[in-house]
């Protein structure tokens, strides 16, 4: 009991402090001692041809009561709380069946919530408004706490928001968000994330509310660069006509190095003594280091740093480049081949083959021109001379 006691005793400090507190506020800011006080946003944003709902609840002054078992009407007054003096700024009273502006309470006045809703504004509704209770004895205006409305002919851009690290195989929630003057007429929020993505009106602390589309994404090197696109469609004047607006967000993921190739110059076959230069790249956010290892009966060995080695070729070998950054590592590499030098008995054998086969050539071409000799003699020696044709003459 006695701790129930103490608790009781605590949050009734705490209203006290907190009523003194907002009435040292309120009346700091005005210089007249208000008999009702509202609480609604200060600044609201509509959008021509839409509604707006303005969230509000009011409270009685100090001294004052308010007694919710009367008959109760509300009333919005434009510019200048001074009704009396200025009828016309009178613009809404729920008493009445025809009102200046298309305005309506939708909230309960006798459990003093002052809601309403606002009906297809245009841009000359902006203006500042202050809010009137009418409940018998006690009739009052919220002087010190008029609601601020700016009407716009275009929507604000949607707000794309990514929570979490912007790094390959992390997990990030993005959320596209759009402001709703109106709940009961939201905008539809579309993007390139995902097809028909679910909409979610909340309501914020002030009593406002946002609608939402959400999802969650694992990264990788493909999404740096991705561009994110998210579209807020409005439905105006009474559905004939739409307003939209866009926002674009694009990714910058981190991630370790991918595609670590090492290039070779001059290429092929290397002569000993002579220079080799080898480059090293890879696509890599942030940028990659480069060491150069060879890799020896002893393992490897550190020989360089940097994408650019150059040295002079001793012996043959395998060298690896490694591309390194925050996120890990790649390793390529190339096999270095030596062109040997040409031996001497290798010089003899080719001579030899040289040297025979021109020795068989002559030897055909001796062949050859024999035959064509004694083949003339053979034609000669059968073809007759003109002596052994003639007849041979008989003595008488």
């Amino acid at each position: 009991m006695r701790f129930m006691a103490a608790l009781s005793t605590k949050m009734l400090t705490d209203n006290m402090l907190l009523s003194v507190f907002f009435l040292t506020g309120a009346l700091a800011a005005c210089p007249h001692i208000p008999h009702l006080f509202i609480t609604a946003p200060l600044e609201i944003e509509a959008l021509s041809g839409s509604c707006l709902q303005i969230p509000c609840n009011f409270s009685a002054g100090p001294g004052k009561t308010f007694d919710g078992s009367r008959t109760t009407f509300g009333v919005w007054i434009k510019n200048d709380h001074r009704f009396k003096s200025y009828p016309r700024n009178v613009i809404f009273n729920s008493g009445q069946t025809v009102n200046t502006y298309p305005m309506n309470i939708t909230g309960n006045l006798s459990q003093n919530d002052c809601t309403t809703l606002f009906s297809s504004l245009i841009t000359t509704y902006l203006d500042k408004y202050f809010f009137r209770i009418e409940n018998g004895p006690f009739s009052e205006t919220a002087f010190c706490d008029p609601v601020h409305i700016t009407v716009k002919d275009s929507p604000p851009s949607p707000r794309i928001e990514i929570s979490g690290e912007l790094k390959e195989k992390k997990s990030v929630t993005i959320t596209c968000s759009a402001f709703t003057p109106c709940p009961h007429s939201p905008p539809k929020l579309t993007w390139n994330l995902q097809q028909d993505a679910h909409n979610k009106i909340e309501e914020n602390a002030d009593r406002t509310f946002t609608t939402k589309i959400q999802t969650t994404i694992t990264l990788s090197d493909k999404h740096d660069g991705y561009n994110i696109t998210c579209s807020s469609n409005y439905s105006v004047n009474e559905g004939q006509n739409a307003k939209s607006a866009e926002e674009k967000v694009t990714l910058s993921v981190s991630y370790a190095p991918k595609d670590t190739s090492v290039r070779i110059s001059p290429s092929g076959l290397v002569s000993p003594g002579s220079w080799v230069n080898l480059t090293c790249s890879s696509r890599a956010k942030p940028a990659a280091n480069f060491t150069w290892f060879n890799i020896s009966k002893d393992g490897p060995m550190k020989v360089s740093e940097g994408d650019f080695y150059s040295f002079n070729v001793t012996d043959g070998g395998v060298y690896h480049c490694v591309a390194t950054n925050d996120l890990g590592n790649q390793t390529s590499e190339i096999h270095l081949t030596i062109k040997g030098p040409e031996m001497p008995h290798e010089s003899f054998q080719w001579g030899a083959i040289l040297g025979g086969m021109f020795g068989i050539i002559v030897l055909i071409c001796l062949v050859v021109c024999v035959c064509i000799l004694v083949s003339l003699k053979w034609f000669q020696l059968t073809i007759p001379t003109p002596q052994q044709t003639q007849p041979v003459s008989q003595p008488v």
